[in-house]
């Protein structure tokens, strides 16, 4: 009985000082920004190196090269490698990495997509005023919050300052990213350099594009409301009201009985 209590004990201060522990990924800035991973994870992870040399064998490739590309998807790339997360998977059955890391994704891109259209907004109302593409980016980078968006768009600018091409780093943070609006704003401005267009009237039409979608699924989320609202309408509220009303009727009842 005692040796359990102080196996309860060390695994209860193991847990006390992972979870204190701050896990950081580095920005293209240099900066680092706060992200966190599960407490089971964090206590989990100085265990992965038991499993490297299941995770690289060829059997493994083709799912350790898609995990690396969640976690870049995710946010985390550099907090947590491929090889972990393969580690976690085989650890945890696969089934809780999978659901947390694409959680994750799905939180960044809803993100994206909500700063997208009002970023759009202030680049093509820099670039209208005479600024340049990649100026009006470092001012935009500069003046917002950092967000999903925003460490993305530090990113692509870092890359064209260190000798990509601006089609080079838009693929690139497409390619990265794989938020649909992201993707097509993307591949839109690539097109008007190899064209030739205004990068201004591009951007204008993608914000507008973006405007008229997100109007599209406010619309939708709304007509799907009434939908929703049934099942708690009749689980909760009928039988509340079923119970008000009929309840006294039935407590008479059983006196009379």
């Amino acid at each position: 009985m005692a040796m359990w209590a102080a196996a309860a004990a060390c695994l209860a201060w193991y847990a006390a000082s992972v979870a204190g522990e701050i896990t950081y990924v580095t920005l293209a800035d240099g900066r680092r920004q706060e992200r966190s991973i599960p407490l089971l994870f964090k206590m989990l992870l100085p265990l992965a190196p038991n499993f490297y040399p299941i995770v690289r064998r060829r059997f493994f490739r083709t799912s350790l090269e898609q995990a690396e590309a969640l976690l870049v998807q995710g946010g985390y790339e550099g907090l947590i490698t491929g090889e972990e997360f393969m580690a976690l998977r085989l650890m945890l059955l696969w089934v809780v990495p999978d659901l947390w890391l694409y959680g994750a994704i799905k939180r960044r891109h809803l993100s994206i997509q909500k700063s997208l259209p009002f970023v759009l907004d202030l680049l093509t109302l820099s670039v209208e005023a005479g600024m340049d593409f990649i100026s009006a980016l470092q001012r935009n980078c500069k003046l917002r919050r950092l967000d999903p968006l925003n460490e993305e768009l530090l990113r692509m600018t870092k890359e064209i300052q260190i000798g990509s091409s601006r089609k080079e780093a838009l693929k690139a943070m497409a390619d990265r990213v794989r938020q649909p609006d992201l993707k097509a704003v993307s591949y839109a401005l690539i097109q008007a350099d190899e064209l030739g267009v205004s990068i201004g009237s591009i951007l204008r039409i993608q914000s507008e594009q973006l405007r008229s979608k997100r109007f599209d699924r406010a619309e939708k989320l709304a007509a799907e409301a009434p939908v929703k609202m049934l099942g708690p309408l009749m689980l909760c509220i009928f039988p509340a009201v079923f119970i008000i009303l009929l309840g006294p009727v039935i407590s008479q009842a059983m006196k009379g009985m």
